[in-house]
């Protein structure tokens, strides 16, 4: 078993995260701003991250999508200090699950081939937005 949260390089998403108190007390959830109002890209509460990612592109291929979304949660996650090798779990909506295969082949190259870095998967369809052809949701360990 490896320490996936130990020499992480950190990029910036542009913006600041927010910190924010609740409850009466120190309760620091921090956020990293998302492109739609309401909305963040990520979260972090403590050693998790939470992070959401879909194309800006609808009109990229299944694989262009899915290479764009991986590139949004690679920025969110080194925002908040970690990366995809302390990934805990992934949720994957695709909009046909026919192309579960497909997927599939693009999952075990960016997730790579060491299984201490895999994180639990689960993969369903689900009715998206219009022309949105995955999306993907993960949640991350990261150094205190």
């Amino acid at each position: 078993m490896t320490n996936c949260c130990i020499g992480n390089s950190a990029a910036s998403l542009s913006g600041e995260y927010r910190e924010e108190r609740k409850m009466n007390g120190s309760f620091p959830v921090m956020r990293a701003p998302g492109v739609a109002p309401g909305r963040s890209s990520g979260s972090a509460f403590g050693n998790l991250v939470w992070a959401v990612a879909t194309s800006d592109d609808k009109t990229l291929s299944l694989k262009g999508q899915i290479e764009a979304s991986f590139r949004k949660i690679e920025r969110v996650l080194a925002h908040f200090e970690t990366d995809k090798r302390c990934l805990i779990s992934v949720n994957v909506l695709l909009a046909d699950v026919e192309q579960k295969k497909e997927f599939d082949v693009n999952w075990r190259e960016w997730v790579g081939d060491d299984p201490d870095h895999w994180p639990q998967r689960c993969c369903v369809q689900a009715i998206l937005s219009a022309g949105t052809l995955v999306e993907i949701s993960v949640v991350a360990a990261r150094p205190s």
